[in-house]
């Protein structure tokens, strides 16, 4: 599929899993965020090294044994047995796939490395206390070089490395299905399928497997906007809402998919893991950075860690739907994030918002003035009309499925860090208590804006006893959301902001 209207950026339908000259990850209507193909499993021989090291290195091995991580050997076994294998990178610099399976297993050596000593202290149930300040040459400088060829930064990331590109099939013709899934690369226990570890990637992988048909969804709506001489009146607005209800049902399989990750992953198990992926950036492990040595000058560096908000989907949504965010500090993390993730997904999410506002696409969803001066635009025609009741029917369902995604979220924090450990800081370096509510807010806020504007509960266009609904469940989670976060900054002395 292709649009003119974002012709400056190719999604694709065929994601071509064999070119090896493109990137591990693409934009697709039918993988969607996803990588283009299965990711690389095996590393080529010459880093049989690197492939030894990471199978012994989890807490428990998949032969159930105790590995290096538990005894606390990795960075000893680290600095003894792995040579620096820069010159053996260099020989794939042509296949990026394979440069990101590169990237994937130096980012959990690094990460393992640096933040050993903080877990051998958690488990005995002291502090984290200090990761160790710089990365050794033989660690350092495949991983910068690997990253710059994939296209990420040389530390862990959620699509790279820990989550989208650290799977594979048990049965190859069984496909994606969860229970096909396995982790390639653990930290913990998560080479066992059943694992609280393994849940936790998993069920994001789960995620996204549905991320094809809001893509699709996504570019038909951008499509039939483009397509006003084809498709007069009514017929647009009637191909419109078709891609708006894609984007509807996928954005409900996501959450729907969620939902599970309360079975797959125990909030009780989740801190024992979460260690290793804590970044540098905003932690107090890392207070002066890190030394990549014979990289930068041997100037410390910093990075954020590994986290679920790196994934596109809900950033998609938040471009697409023209979610305000507010003019905070919590808002310019959220920024930040944008850069962890990879190029192509960037690249997509920034058409995605240029040409949404450009297009006027909310004005068009709702029949506002584009002007911005309050005016309702209503067609005359009572077929017309109906269309517009489900164009902004379906416009405040998706913000709801955001909104909803953004609630869950809320919820997972709470019960599984909140109520877990006293440490202020996420992986990714956000704010616990602050950072989620910041977002979740704004939605919530954009849906009671836009219910008053359309006047969606009374009139020739209320909305009906469905969106009464909806919207009184988002009053009563404003509400109670407010109360919550007030209530952990006070237990936690933090401010709001």
């Amino acid at each position: 599929m292709s649009s003119s209207l974002l012709s400056s950026f190719e999604v694709l339908e065929d994601t071509k899993p064999h070119d090896v000259s493109l990137p591990a990850f693409v934009v697709s209507t039918t993988r969607g965020f996803l990588p283009r193909m299965d990711p690389i499993v095996t590393l080529p021989s010459e880093f049989e090294v690197v492939e030894a090291l990471l199978r012994r290195m989890p807490v428990k091995t998949l032969s159930g044994v105790p590995g290096l991580l538990a005894t606390g050997e990795l960075g000893d076994t680290v600095l003894r047995e792995l040579p620096d294998l820069s010159e053996q990178v260099e020989k794939y610099r042509e296949n990026l796939p394979m440069m990101t399976a590169l990237y994937r297993d130096y980012s959990f050596l690094a990460s393992a490395f640096l933040l050993e000593p903080c877990h051998m202290r958690f488990v005995k149930g002291e502090p984290y206390g200090l990761g160790r300040s710089c990365l050794p040459a033989q660690l350092s400088r495949p991983i910068v070089r690997c990253a710059e060829l994939a296209g990420f930064k040389p530390f862990m990331e959620y699509a790279g490395s820990y989550a989208l590109f650290n799977y594979r099939l048990e049965n190859p013709d069984a496909g994606l299905e969860y229970s096909n899934l396995r982790l390639i690369r653990a930290f913990e226990h998560g080479l066992d399928p059943t694992s609280s570890e393994a849940g936790f990637v998993l069920v994001h992988i789960d995620m996204v497997r549905n991320s094809g048909p809001l893509v699709h969804g996504t570019m038909s709506c951008f499509r039939d906007l483009t397509n006003v001489d084809k498709l007069p009146g009514p017929q647009q607005r009637r191909a419109f809402n078709e891609g708006l209800r894609t984007i509807v049902n996928a954005m409900q399989k996501v959450n729907n998919v969620m939902e599970t990750m309360w079975m797959k992953s125990k909030p009780r198990s989740y801190t024992s893991f979460r260690t290793f992926i804590f970044g540098i950036t905003s932690q107090s492990m890392f207070p002066d950075g890190v030394v990549y040595e014979g990289v930068n000058d041997d100037k410390p560096m910093s990075f954020r860690g590994e986290s679920g908000a790196n994934d596109t989907m809900i950033p998609l949504m938040d471009n697409f739907l023209q979610i305000p965010m507010p003019d905070t500090p919590l808002t310019e993390i959220l920024k930040d994030f944008r850069e962890y993730r990879p190029s192509k997904h960037r690249q997509f999410l920034a058409e995605v918002k240029k040409h949404s506002e450009a297009f006027h696409l909310k004005d068009y969803a709702l029949a506002l003035d584009p002007k911005g001066n309050g005016r309702i635009i209503l067609e005359a025609d009572e077929e017309e009309r109906e269309l517009v009741k489900e164009s902004r029917i379906l416009w405040l369902q998706a913000l709801d499925q955001v909104r909803d995604f953004r609630w869950r979220h809320w919820c997972f924090a709470r019960e599984y860090i909140l109520k877990q450990t006293s440490h202020p800081t996420a992986t990714g370096g956000s704010p616990i208590v602050t950072w989620l509510p910041n977002q979740l807010q704004a939605v919530m806020e954009e849906m009671i804006s836009i219910s008053k504007r359309v006047d969606g509960n009374s009139g020739g266009m209320d909305l009906g006893p469905v969106h009464r609904d909806m919207m009184e469940l988002v009053e009563r989670q404003h509400h109670t959301l407010r109360k919550e976060v007030d209530k952990y900054c006070q237990e936690r002395g933090v401010g709001t902001k």
